[in-house]
């Protein structure tokens, strides 16, 4: 706000300061000339007297007068025009512009944080107070021709009061010359023929003045004319001064003070000539006195009716590198003419080269002489005269201060309301009306800062123009009235505030001049700014807003604005609200960059505050306005703010703007000429989303082959695939680098996105292209037309042959090529892709996929997209005139922010961010490219149903590969088949209808029996079941060569689409230091189907030898081995019964290492068994433990295969691929747990505990050993489907772990249950309590087996007592030494076992304590006497047993065999 550096009593006081006249002579004036001044001029600098002043007062009192200032001017007897007024009004506020590089003022308001120019707030502004005291100098009568006498801020008191007359001492008769000055002075105030200047009194103050210049006249002459002249005109009346004391030569080099630069610029003021000269040249610029607004009608009516932006007068005067002189509104350039005189504007005119510091003292006591001595005493002399005539007059007391009493002693006289008063703005007093001599005598008491008198003065001159109507002279008094009262020193009373509201309604509405209405409003606005009324100076302000000008309502709007912003609660959106009004009336003024200025500092307020229509229309007038100022940077950054936020204007407002931003745009690169590309704000480009892919594109299916999927750009990235993804890279890396991870592996990234590591620097391959995603957004609700679109980037050629890296090369960008659209000139070092047009619908996100082609090694860096950016509106058919205007071309750069750096300490305390590297791969040498297609891959699969495809591998580079491997998630679901398997047939066509199983010709019998060592089949460790090494021809697959071989499909137990993952890594045949492996993805979803459901469980034998045995020997061995019976259930779950007609169960196999099928009990005959929709089928084998033979030290990781075939075909289960998929089952939640480092293949590498194994853990595991089993069951099936009116047979295998005697197991995997929360514990968890085998554990060490005669006939008559030999056999099942206790004696729980066995007993010992050895067989011969005839049960002994190295442990009841009965017959 303007707050003047000055208090508003200093600036009310310079604005009444007294007039003197000056009347030189030709030679007086040439002496002020040699300094480039005229005599006022030279006078001005020091007309503010620096001592107190003093006279009295009509009561005798004492006047203090303080810092007086008098005003020295020319006379001059020309009127100015009403043009002219205007002129210097609009040159005051125009000269006067805010400096640039000012430092800014925070200012906060609420939310707000403001930065205003310091000289905008804090100080005076320059342009309002310029414009103000020009309308005070105005105000004289010099200027203003309303009514005689009548100075804008009072009567008389702008009126000349005195008149100096300059005589040179160098003239011949001085004397003659002043009584010539006098003369004229005389004519021109009394004569009548010249209406200007006005004078105050008939009787004015001549003062003489005799100007010597040192440098060249006759001190002693000038002496002695002066005194003659103190003889002539008295002491009081004359003055020599004397200048010039050196010569203008000599002094050029001596850097003397320029006191005039201040106030020189205000010459055209005071002087209208010079103005005149000055104004032509300078107000071309804002069309001064052409149009008032200075705007085209068309700008104003509605944006978006306007044509593209045109400059106002593309000759126009005031910019750069025309013919006329430089405009007023370049600041930088106009400051010199701000110091310099009228005459002169283009360098500043050095000012008193001839006066030294004395003449300057000599020039400050003239003026202190002229005041004391000759001016203030006439003052005082006239105001005596005055109160004299008006004491004589009116008949009252000498002592104007007890009339003052009279006059107001009694009640008041009520104001009339202006409505009542008649229209007498015309009424004229003569000069010698008492109503005009009290209000002259207020004005001389009011100057001479005697502001109680002036203002009991003011108070009787208006009472008495109030009744006589006269309201212009009514107005004039209340003004002067009110700011009397205000100066007054002690604040005797409350400044009149309605006085001055009454005076400024009576100026405008009554006399209909609003020239002393404005100057009376900036008065009483000073006023209560100065007194913090901040809410009424805005309204006071606002009220003398009009549409008669233009200059004077913007100026009173934005001092309105500045008061509400300087409230003690501001007012911030009023604030902005006015300085949007003031700016719209500036630029109708002319006042274009104080326009400007205006919007800027309200933008501040609007922006970002969702005020959007507010912010554009801001942003837009900015535009404009900077724009027509030749301020293009200024105009396109304006412009770029309404194109990049989310508008909400209408479409066809919106494609004006775009079109006006593309015609400024266009006309600021133009100017530029070549420089480079600047940026352009649509379409919005989304740096973070853009994602980079490396490689070419895929070849899609042909015909039953099918592309391995890879990477691509389709694909939405899934940040847990990725991880496993890079977690079975790492696996295969490993395996190919012989168990270990090399320190610099990089997992392969194809594609990089935001979500991607992108910290490290990405690696393509020559030859190959990059293709980067970017993505648009078009915020507009009109479309937008790109072309000839394309990447710029900056490349840095490098060879990495050297082990070293390579020598560095010279560094290439296609900035300039893409600029001049130059598409050929690198193409030998990168193939850059132009897309020829790409239309962004409105309000739309798309993509564009803009591709590089290296052809060289090295380091490239995409910097950002260039393309030429058009309206997308269809252009007419005329030619191209209307597409050139509507199109320019530009960039955007493409910059990513890397991820927040979160890891160390400081860190976390501040806000870092990491690099993103995505578009800045490393070029590297040629790699090998492989390309993998599947043939007759299934898409849907039975249960455990094998299906035999293929593979082929084609190396379409120019480079040879080798180390071929393939990796998955799911190795159990595929298999290349072992290094023996048969791979006959060759071709997928004659395999169509074949058997995947090798297959013989052999009738039901006993099982056949084969041992096969897992490392046949690639199982020597878990990665090897989870990477497979893919055998080629020389260990290497050359440029062009393709590779065909066959892969066997296994359906995944669990129903439903699995999705299967391959990764094929192979290697360059040259290792090179930057890319030492590349991989291949495919993933496949299997649909799966139910099939069978096979449950099993293995139950112990009752016997353990039979009578059939031949030999002892033989008996023995077989007691050894044991026996065991295994339960297989299968039932068929299919549901599809349309296509799934029956299952066939054609053959059941065995695998362990200890166990195998022996024979099968229950046979069906010579058929297989089948098995429609939902039945169910039992079998029944007898398994027997492997043979010695079978078992020896060099078979120990053999596993003992035995086929057991239901008809006519044994399928050989110990080859491909039925063992690789029985060595492959339950891998996969293995490898997804990533658990596979453990020993993915734990279930083959189970091994038999042997005694020395024995702690307390050991025991456990003995015990346990006892009900293990670890036989595993295949069921091997047919199933007949009909598809498409054909019948075809699937068949397939399941697997079934049998682990525990008398616990069931299923070939489906039962869904884990979910683990309940567990709550978290803060104190450390008690240690696990030893294992212990559980009582049925310990209950299966023992098997126990009675032989007797099934019936014993035997006299009871001849002999009471029968006695019948039986044998108790007593097997160890486990491999440790046991403690057994046999006991004989009964022991009833029940009536029932009473009558059972009650009437026999065992004879001998009723007690027995063996030890038996690891898998010892011990015979107990009993005795049992029966006496009477019936049938019996002798299952009553009971068997005790403990592992005998434990000493803790309690002996432990077995399990008692089925109730063995035998039958007494009598005879």
């Amino acid at each position: 706000m303007a707050q003047c550096v000055q208090s508003v009593q200093e600036f009310i006081q310079d604005s009444f300061v007294p007039m003197v006249a000056v009347l030189c002579s030709e030679d007086a004036e040439r002496v002020t000339r040699k300094n480039n001044l005229s005599f006022p001029e030279l006078l001005r600098p020091f007309c503010r007297l620096t001592s107190e002043g003093h006279l009295r007062d009509p009561n005798n009192q004492v006047v203090v007068v303080k810092g007086l200032r008098i005003s020295v001017t020319g006379i001059n007897t020309r009127p100015p025009q009403s043009p002219e007024l205007h002129r210097l009004l609009s040159q005051a506020v125009s000269v006067c512009q805010p400096p640039e590089g000012s430092p800014a003022n925070v200012i906060t308001a609420g939310d707000y944080d403001l930065n205003i120019s310091d000289r905008t707030v804090k100080a005076s502004v320059p342009w309002y107070s310029d414009w103000k005291e020009t309308l005070t100098q105005l105000s004289s009568s010099k200027y203003y021709t309303g009514i005689p006498f009548l100075p804008l801020l009072g009567v008389c008191e702008r009126a000349f009061l005195s008149c100096m007359l300059v005589v040179s001492s160098r003239e011949a008769v001085p004397t003659e010359q002043f009584l010539k000055l006098s003369q004229e002075q005389h004519r021109i105030q009394h004569s009548g023929e010249y209406t200007h200047p006005k004078w105050f009194i008939p009787n004015t103050l001549k003062y003489y003045v005799l100007l010597h210049d040192i440098s060249e006249g006759d001190e002693q002459r000038a002496d002695s004319v002066y005194e003659d002249m103190k003889q002539r005109y008295g002491t009081q009346g004359c003055y020599l001064l004397k200048i010039n004391s050196r010569s203008g030569s000599t002094g050029a080099d001596e850097q003397m003070p320029d006191p005039w630069s201040q106030y020189l610029h205000k010459t055209s003021i005071h002087n209208p000539e010079l103005y005149e000269e000055y104004a032509v040249s300078n107000a071309v610029e804002n069309n001064i006195g052409a149009e008032e607004d200075g705007l085209d009608p068309s700008i104003r009516d509605g944006v978006s009716e306007t044509p593209p932006l045109q400059l106002d007068h593309p000759t126009d005067a005031g910019y750069p590198g025309n013919d006329a002189s430089q405009s007023v509104n370049n600041v930088d350039e106009t400051r010199p003419q701000k110091q310099a005189s009228g005459t002169s504007h283009t360098s500043p005119t050095p000012r008193g080269t001839c006066l030294t510091l004395n003449d300057h003292d000599h020039i400050r006591q003239f003026i202190q002489e002229f005041t004391f001595r000759g001016f203030l005493p006439h003052i005082e002399k006239n105001i005596r005269q005055l109160n004299d005539q008006l004491v004589s007059r009116k008949g009252l007391s000498r002592s104007l201060f007890s009339a003052t009493k009279k006059l107001f002693g009694g009640g008041k006289v009520p104001e009339k309301s202006i409505a009542e008063l008649k229209n007498t703005a015309g009424l004229l007093y003569p000069s010698e009306a008492p109503e005009l001599q009290i209000r002259k005598m207020a004005d001389l008491c009011f100057l001479v800062q005697h502001y109680e008198l002036a203002y009991n003065c003011y108070h009787t001159a208006k009472k008495d123009f109030l009744s006589d109507q006269a309201m212009l002279y009514a107005a004039g008094a209340l003004e002067m009235a009110a700011v009397a009262a205000f100066l007054q020193s002690g604040a005797p009373r409350p400044y009149p505030a309605h006085y001055m509201d009454t005076a400024i309604q009576t100026y405008r509405d009554v006399c209909k001049n609003m020239l002393l209405a404005e100057r009376c409003c900036l008065l009483s606005a000073e006023i209560l700014k100065s007194q913090v009324k901040f809410s009424d100076a805005a309204t006071l302000l606002i009220k003398m807003t009009s549409e008669d000008s233009d200059l004077r309502s913007a100026l009173l709007l934005e001092q309105a604005a500045h008061c509400f912003i300087n409230m003690r609660s501001p007012m911030v959106r009023k604030f902005a609200f006015h300085m949007i009004l003031a700016g719209h009336r500036f630029s109708k003024a002319g006042q274009k960059r104080h326009a400007l200025r205006c919007y800027s500092q309200a933008l501040q307020v609007y922006k970002g505050k969702g005020w959007t229509l507010a912010e554009d229309h801001i942003n837009f007038t900015i535009g404009r306005q900077s724009f027509t100022l030749r301020q293009p940077e200024n105009a396109v950054a304006a412009f770029r703010h309404i194109l990049i936020n989310d508008s909400k204007q209408s479409a066809g407002q919106q494609a004006a703007f775009l079109r006006e931003y593309l015609y400024v745009y266009k006309s600021m690169s133009q100017l530029s000429g070549d420089g480079s590309l600047p940026q352009l704000p649509l379409p919005c480009l989304h740096s973070s989303q853009t994602r980079v892919f490396f490689g070419h594109e895929r070849r899609l299916a042909e015909g039953e082959k099918q592309a391995a999927t890879h990477v691509s750009l389709e694909q939405e990235f899934d940040r847990d695939l990725s991880q496993l993804w890079r977690e079975l890279e790492e696996r295969v890396v490993s395996v190919a680098n012989r168990g270990t991870v090399p320190i610099t592996f990089q997992p392969s990234q194809c594609c990089l996105n935001s979500q991607t590591d992108n910290l490290r620097y990405p690696l393509a391959v020559v030859e190959e292209p990059i293709i980067v995603e970017v993505v648009f957004r078009n915020p507009l609700k009109v479309p937008l037309a790109l072309s000839a679109l394309s990447l710029l980037w900056k490349f840095t050629l490098k060879g990495f042959s050297d082990p070293q890296g390579g020598a560095t090369g010279e560094t290439v960008s296609n900035e300039k090529e893409v600029r001049l659209l130059i598409t050929t000139a690198l193409k030998d070092i990168i193939d850059t892709q132009v897309i020829p047009e790409f239309t962004i619908s409105p309000e739309e996100t798309k993509v564009a996929r803009l591709k590089l082609l290296p052809h060289k090694t090295g380091e490239l860096h995409v910097l950002g997209v260039v393309y030429n950016l058009g309206t997308g509106e269809v252009g007419n058919s005329e030619g191209s005139l209307a597409e050139d205007l509507v199109c320019v071309r530009g960039q955007q750069n493409l910059e990513i922010q890397g991820p927040r750096l979160n890891m160390t300490k400081e860190e976390k305390t501040s806000v870092g961010y990491g690099p993103d590297r995505r578009l800045d791969p490393i070029i590297t040498p040629p790699m090998p490219l492989l390309e993998v297609f599947f043939i007759n891959f299934p898409t849907g699969l039975l249960s455990g149903e094998i299906r035999k495809a293929w593979v082929e591998f084609v190396n379409v580079s120019a480079v040879p590969l080798t180390g071929l491997r393939v990796g998955s998630t799911h190795p159990e679901f595929f298999t290349f088949g072992s290094a023996t398997s048969d791979l006959t047939p060759v071709t997928p066509t004659a395999a169509e209808h074949c058997s995947a199983y090798k297959t013989v010709a052999m009738p039901p019998s006993v099982a056949t029996v084969s041992l096969v060592s897992p490392a046949v089949f690639g199982v020597t460790s878990s990665d090897q079941l989870v990477v497979t090494e893919i055998p080629l021809s020389r260990g290497v697959l050359g440029p062009g060569e393709a590779l065909q071989i066959p892969l066997w499909l296994r359906g995944p137990d669990q129903e439903g689409v699995h999705e299967i993952n391959f990764l094929f890594y192979y290697e360059s045949t040259e290792k090179t230091a930057k890319l030492s492996h590349r991989v291949l993805r495919h993933t496949a979803f299997i649909c799966t189907s139910r099939s069978l459901s096979v449950r099993a469980t293995a139950s112990r034998s009752n016997t353990l030898h039979g009578r059939e045995r031949e030999t002892e020997e033989q008996q023995e061995a077989e007691e050894k081995n044991g026996s065991m019976l295994v339960f297989v259930d299968v039932e068929n779950i299919n549901t599809s019964e349309a296509s799934v007609r029956e299952f066939h169960i054609v053959q059941v196999s065995s695998s362990s290492r200890q166990w195998r099928l022996h024979k099968c009990i229950n046979p069906v005959g010579d058929e297989d068994s089948k098995l429609a929709s939902r039945e169910r089928g039992k079998l029944c084998f007898k398994a027997t433990r492997c043979r010695t033979e079978e078992a020896t030290s060099d078979a120990a990781e053999k596993y003992t295969f035995a086929d057991l075939n239901l008809g006519n075909e044994q399928i050989v289960s110990s080859t491909t691929p039925c063992a690789d998929f029985f060595f492959r089952r339950g891998l996969h939640s293995e490898a997804r747990r990533g658990g596979m480092s453990a020993g993915g293949a734990s279930q083959m590498q189970r091994k038999s505990l042997t005694p020395q194994s024995g702690t307390d853990d050991g025991g456990t595991s003995i015990v346990k050993k006892c009900s293990e089993v670890e036989l595993d069951i295949i069921v091997l099936w047919k199933a007949y489907v009909v598809e498409d009116n054909k019948q075809l047979i699937l068949e397939g295998q399941l697997h079934v772990a049998l682990q525990t005697i008398g616990k069931e197991s299923c070939s489906l995997s039962q869904k884990e249950e979910t683990q309940e929360m567990v709550l978290l514990k803060f104190k450390p968890d008690v240690p696990p309590p030893v294992s212990k085998p559980s009582l049925e554990q310990l209950s299966h060490l023992i098997k126990t087996c009675l032989h007797y005669p099934e019936s014993y006939d035997h006299p009871f008559p001849q002999k009471s007592l029968c006695t019948v030999p039986v044998t108790l056999t007593l097997s160890n099942c486990s491999l440790a030494q046991v403690d057994v206790i046999v006991d004989l004696r009964h022991k009833t729980t029940s009536p029932e076992s009473l009558e059972v066995h009650g009437s026999f007993s065992w004879l001998g010992q009723t007690q027995y304590k063996l030890q038996l050895q690891g898998q010892e067989v011990y015979r107990l011969f009993l005795k049992a006497c029966f006496f009477q005839a019936g049938v019996y049960n002798l299952g009553t002994p009971r068997v005790f047993a403990k592992l005998a190295q434990t000493s803790a442990m309690c002996e432990t009841s077995q399990q008692s065999a089925m109730p063995a009965l035998i039958i007494i017959n009598s005879i």
